[in-house]
């Protein structure tokens, strides 16, 4: 299997997934998809983005969890209008595109998803970090600054 990102399969890139960021527990990352169903607004789309899909850091080439077990995050953007609507509106680093992360340094911006945040993260016992975005700034992080992402929620037309 190869280690780059965009030449692995759909089905090797899930694999890794499971087994870095999920312990190797394939029902941790389905009980994870299974609470952003159930939590997010209807039709809102989940990828995961980062080392827990290349497998190192973007900063220094670190290996996913170099500082210890559940110590990488899961950074996950999640695409559409509505999620959008949960940030409050100076929390964006571009209006109605693309925010700012919602996370443990700032619990607060998003205080409608935060709980679903906080309950990941006791699953999957690491932290987890929400970003929300538009398809056209997800792609444009791939292909531009290749900044590769797995989508795991596929998002509706209408989210």
């Amino acid at each position: 299997m190869s280690t780059d990102v965009k030449e692995m399969s759909d089905e090797e890139i899930r694999a890794r997934i499971i087994e870095l960021g999920f312990d190797g527990d394939a029902r941790w990352y389905e009980e994870f998809c299974e609470m952003m169903r159930a939590g997010l607004p209807s039709g809102t789309g989940v990828a995961l983005r980062g080392s827990v899909v290349t497998g190192t850091r973007w900063e220094d080439g670190s290996p996913f969890d170099a500082d210890g077990k559940g110590t990488s995050d899961l950074d996950v953007t999640l695409i559409g209008g509505k999620v959008m609507e949960c940030w409050h509106e100076d929390e964006f680093y571009i209006p109605s595109l693309h925010t700012k992360p919602l996370g443990d340094k700032a619990p607060e911006i998003a205080p409608a998803l935060n709980e679903l945040r906080e309950n990941l993260q006791r699953l999957v016992r690491r932290p987890v970090n929400f970003q929300a975005t538009s398809n056209m700034i997800l792609f444009a992080r791939d292909v531009i600054f290749d900044q590769p992402y797995f989508t795991i929620i596929d998002a509706a037309e209408d989210a």
